[in-house]
């Protein structure tokens, strides 16, 4: 995902859901769209203030995206977020995470979750 009005889209229209670690916003694609699924990750400076290790988390979060992108549906628009958590996690937790927020985000009943997950 490159253009910003997709950004807003996903963040708007989409289904919010989040943990310590990452935020995803799933907007789902319409009936009859062919188009492939668009990803964008962003790491907010607040969140994590050193761009090394705001580029790592957008690397990351990437690769593991890579393996989860085809089975998205068409034209869903996503926005993954990474929080500060996400920093010192290990690629499983990640994963995980990631995981969880997806089936989370598809179904269209995202619930937040505390601080202790």
């Amino acid at each position: 995902m490159l253009r910003s009005e997709d950004f807003t889209t996903a963040v708007r229209s989409g289904a919010r859901a989040g943990s310590r670690r990452l935020v995803i916003h799933y907007s789902a694609g319409e009936a009859g769209d062919t188009t492939p699924a668009l990803v964008g990750v962003v790491v907010p400076k607040k969140q994590v203030a050193k761009a090394t290790h705001r580029n790592r988390i957008k690397r990351r979060v990437r690769a593991l995206m890579r393996d989860r992108v085809a089975g998205l549906e068409p034209g869903a628009k996503i926005v993954l977020r990474g929080l500060a958590g996400a920093d010192g996690a290990t690629s499983q937790e990640l994963a995980a995470d990631l995981d969880r927020l997806l089936e989370r985000g598809r179904s269209g009943k995202p619930r937040r979750q505390g601080r202790g997950s």
